[in-house]
């Protein structure tokens, strides 16, 4: 007879979710048909958000049961059965003054996680390892490596076929994704050269929108290797839904051999440079 049945139900179902996972390699963080909650953290900002949430899910996890226990103890305490005269009571101090102070020092205890998240999120790094320019257009991403060589590529959507062809999810695979080391501090620089897009990818705890005429900046540092996908999350036109972004994170070495065969391939390219579509 099993003790811990729960262990393993859960054991099941991240087993099942790991096997679906691997269709597409090893270390893939994508959206699983009949996922629940956040793909799997991969940065610091990431496990943050996590945290963050499941700690206001317990306080409005015992919130609404207050609430439920308080309404049920009023149905059965002051229903007309037990109390044919009513009372006549409209007003009490006490009560008054604490469902009025203690709502805000709930908030008040949320906001300051909050706050030091945020900070945290925007707190761009001084000195990243490594600063990629990621520009949106209609409707794929360029990319540049300004502080590695000052190449450019673009990164298309693959079509359902090419999907295939590669072992890539649909609609998330791309024909030249980022690459980056692992345990690097990664500054993206993002710009719009059309209209307003959103570098997405939920692993990282990344949402950084691309905007014409003005360059944003944000950050991640993957602690583990593997393929993580994301999508534009701004809506950009019809193709809106074909513009994903790939990001494979490798160890160093294999970042270096990535980095001298790009500068070769994309040698010919022009960058585009985002400081000159802030003008």
């Amino acid at each position: 007879m099993l003790r811990k049945p729960h262990l393993l139900v859960a054991g099941t179902l991240f087993a099942l979710c790991a096997a679906a996972g691997s269709a597409f390699g090893a270390n893939v963080e994508q959206p699983l048909p009949w996922q629940m909650g956040f793909q799997p953290a991969a940065t610091p900002v990431m496990q943050d958000i996590e945290d963050f949430h499941r700690f206001v899910l317990y306080i409005i996890t015992a919130v609404s049961v207050f609430v439920l226990a308080l309404l049920l103890w009023v149905m059965v305490r002051y229903n007309r059965r037990a109390n044919p005269t009513p009372s006549r009571v409209s007003h009490n101090t006490i009560l008054e003054v604490a469902w009025t102070i203690i709502p805000v020092m709930i908030l008040v205890i949320i906001a300051i996680p909050s706050f030091k998240l945020l900070y945290f999120e925007a707190d761009v790094p001084a000195n990243p390892d490594l600063t990629i320019r990621a520009i949106g257009k209609q409707w794929y991403w360029s990319y540049e490596y300004p502080n590695n060589g000052d190449f450019t590529f673009d990164s298309l959507g693959l079509s359902d076929a090419d999907a295939d062809k590669a072992g890539e999810p649909h609609l998330l695979g791309v024909n030249n994704p980022v690459v980056v080391p692992v345990g690097k501090t990664v500054a993206v620089q993002t710009a719009g050269a059309d209209v307003i897009h959103s570098w997405a990818v939920p692993s990282f705890g990344v949402k950084m929108d691309a905007i014409p005429g003005r360059i944003n900046v944000t950050w991640f540092k993957a602690l583990r290797e593997g393929t993580y996908y994301g999508e534009c999350s701004e809506l950009c036109g019809a193709r809106h839904a074909f513009m994903p972004i790939e990001v494979k994170v490798v160890s160093q070495e294999a970042f270096n051999q990535w980095l001298a065969t790009a500068k070769k391939k994309y040698a010919a390219n022009s960058p585009v440079h985002v400081a000159a579509l802030s003008r």
